[in-house]
């Protein structure tokens, strides 16, 4: 292998070059060629998928439950503190209230939707996933739907109607700015037609 600074030989498994210093390339290493900006695009550049969004429901009931649940804590602990029982089981039985939020967080952290430029994953679980993915080419009407209660939070559903032999509906529930996610998701799909 030659230097490609000054040109002289260097020694295999050397890492810099004699005369010059310069550092060796690794003849191994993997080249990335870059699509030039006006020319014709890669092949492989044409088959990489992009992500549109990712979305999980609204944290809003989550920060809710939570303060809640520090509240009733605190309580509790004040309760069982004017009855005489020991702290020990005061603190125990009023950290168990933090499970209640603690297994809503958990719930809603085990559902993700993403939309690429070619399709939508939902997935659903936490040690074991399971993801479904609509193809953007099948999916017919995209609607936001919510009540007045979710207005005034400013969350909704996204209601996707496909064309899939299993269920024509898919709710993306509880998102925050619907709307937003909705249109993206529609500009994707003038896109992708």
């Amino acid at each position: 292998m030659h230097c490609f600074n000054c040109g002289s030989y260097i020694a295999p498994g050397v890492r810099f070059c004699s005369s010059c210093g310069s550092p060796a390339a690794d003849p191994e290493a993997t080249r990335i060629v870059r699509s030039q900006p006006g020319g014709m695009a890669n092949a492989s550049d044409t088959d990489l998928e992009h992500t549109v969004f990712t979305v999980r429901p609204t944290l809003l009931f989550v920060k809710i439950g939570y303060g809640l649940a520090v509240i009733g804590a605190i309580l509790l602990i004040i309760l069982l503190a004017s009855v005489g029982a020991p702290a020990w089981v005061s603190v125990l039985l009023a950290l168990a209230l933090l499970l209640i939020p603690a297994y809503y967080h958990l719930k809603r952290n085990m559902i993700r939707y993403t939309v690429t430029d070619s399709k939508m994953e939902i997935d659903t679980g936490l040690i074991a996933r399971t993801t479904r993915n609509i193809p953007l080419s099948k999916i017919q009407d995209v609607t936001v739907s919510a009540s007045i209660s979710q207005r005034v939070m400013g969350f909704g559903n996204i209601i996707v109607d496909n064309a899939s032999e299993i269920g024509g509906t898919t709710i993306l529930k509880n998102i925050n700015n619907p709307r937003h996610y909705a249109d993206l998701l529609l500009r994707e799909l003038r896109r992708s037609h």
